[in-house]
């Protein structure tokens, strides 16, 4: 009887295959999984929407300048705390938590380097870092790599990714960076040139209202929030409907304010075109 008490099937369970963390990025606009290593190979764009993700500084300075060739300028000036600014955290604790998490002093690396071999006065902020938000730090080095590009007559190009405009925590000495910056462009504009300036998701605020705002040639990349108030703010101001797309890249091209949109994978060599052609 044991014979036919036996069961037809016999079923072997196996134990689900894990996924291991870290191989696998979520589009932040369509949803869709995208493999690490092919992120990586398509610059960090969804190759699905063309969804663009934020870079990190580092990373930009790969991007655009030859391997090997950038030198970092005033890498050791820190901020200060002029008000001694409480809040939930304070600005020095602030300050601290920012740079254990990106690694960096400061949310602007400014130097210079070679762009196809083109030797360039290159600035890049990072949003990581209070948002990018312009300090006294921020502001005086980016005026001191525009006054040496001016100096030796170097092209310059700033690729701004701020989304936190001045920063407050600092008050005065904060706002102040704008005009610093922009007297800064304009004696540049005078004696040097060519000056590009890289709009990415997001340039906001008092970054857009100075430096951002005034390049020879104004570039995006696609589908970057730029302007200086939030469209949410905005409309419960004027208690209106915006635009479908109002602040967006392709919006502002199509309004004149920057000249045109990049994609990531051609920036480099957009850019070493317009340096050559300026220049």
């Amino acid at each position: 009887m044991a014979l036919f008490g036996k069961p037809k099937y016999t079923i072997v369970r196996l134990k689900r295959k894990e996924i291991p963390d870290g191989l696998w990025t979520k589009c932040e606009d369509c949803g869709t999984p995208i493999y690490n290593k092919t992120l990586e190979e398509n610059f960090k764009v969804c190759p699905k929407c063309n969804y663009h993700f934020v870079l990190e500084a580092a990373e930009r300075i790969k991007l655009l300048i030859d391997e090997g060739t950038f030198q970092e300028f005033d890498k050791d000036l820190l901020s200060q705390d002029p008000l001694e600014f409480k809040g939930p955290k304070t600005y020095a604790e602030k300050i601290v938590q920012d740079q254990n998490i990106t690694g960096m002093k400061e949310a602007a690396i400014t130097g210079e380097g070679l762009l196809d071999s083109k030797r360039t006065a290159f600035t890049v902020t990072d949003s990581r870092f209070i948002m990018g938000s312009m300090g006294s730090v921020v502001g005086e080095k980016i005026t001191r790599c525009i006054e040496r590009a001016t100096e030796e007559k170097l092209p310059l190009i700033i690729v701004s990714g701020s989304g936190g405009g001045a920063r407050m925590y600092e008050g005065m000495y904060s706002l102040m960076q704008m005009a610093k910056t922009s007297m800064a462009i304009s004696h540049y504009c005078q004696k040097a040139g060519p000056y590009i300036s890289v709009l990415t998701n997001p340039t906001m605020a008092g970054v857009m209202a100075s430096f951002a705002g005034l390049g020879d040639v104004i570039v995006a990349e696609p589908n970057a929030l730029i302007g200086f108030t939030g469209p949410r703010v905005i409309e419960q101001t004027i208690k209106q409907k915006l635009p479908k797309g109002f602040q967006r890249s392709e919006f502002l091209l199509e309004h004149g304010l920057i000249d045109m949109i990049v994609q990531r994978k051609s920036l480099k060599q957009t850019l070493s075109e317009l340096i050559e052609y300026l220049s």
